[in-house]
């Protein structure tokens, strides 16, 4: 059965600022952000807008498998949304048979920005802890989320 999960993050950083960080430079930010668990991102398919295949080349911190794929399945540069989808990966050996995070990005003014985080998963067994689910669905885009506004907010200081 088809379930979303949703929450919002609030960050310090402009708009235009995250927005070029979350879809043009997501390939070398990940990296040094998480180099424990992302050593690289490669760009197998397309040129970065829909439909673009990225090969995420996971770190030592991630024992379960090596790579995960990911495809660019929604890029609309004025609505400032950008939705990934889990082709093959870590987070479908762990409950999810398939795993789609989409963000949302609105000005709140000069230096901050709301970000709605949209998660649409399915998980392979009925009657997971749906709190349980939920939570571990958005945890990950939270948490990366808190990374990069502290990078952004390092690089311009």
């Amino acid at each position: 059965m088809v379930k979303e999960a949703r929450a919002e993050a609030k960050l310090g950083v402009g708009v235009e600022t995250l927005w070029k960080a979350l879809v043009e430079d997501l390939r070398f930010i990940v990296p040094k952000l998480i180099p424990n668990t992302v050593e690289n991102i490669e760009l197998l398919h397309g040129n970065g807008g829909i439909g673009s295949v990225l090969l995420f080349h996971l770190g030592p911190d991630v024992k379960i498998m090596k790579i995960q794929k990911e495809r660019i399945v929604e890029l609309d540069e004025t609505k400032h949304e950008f939705g990934l989808e889990v082709m093959e990966g870590i987070l479908l050996k762990k409950g999810f048979s398939s795993f789609k995070t989409t963000f949302k990005l609105s000005s709140m003014g000069e230096k901050e920005t709301l970000v709605d985080i949209k998660v649409v998963y399915e998980t392979e067994r009925d009657g997971e802890d749906e709190v349980e689910m939920k939570e571990a669905a958005t945890k990950p885009a939270l948490s990366f989320l808190q990374l990069l506004e502290k990078f952004l907010l390092d690089l311009s200081s």
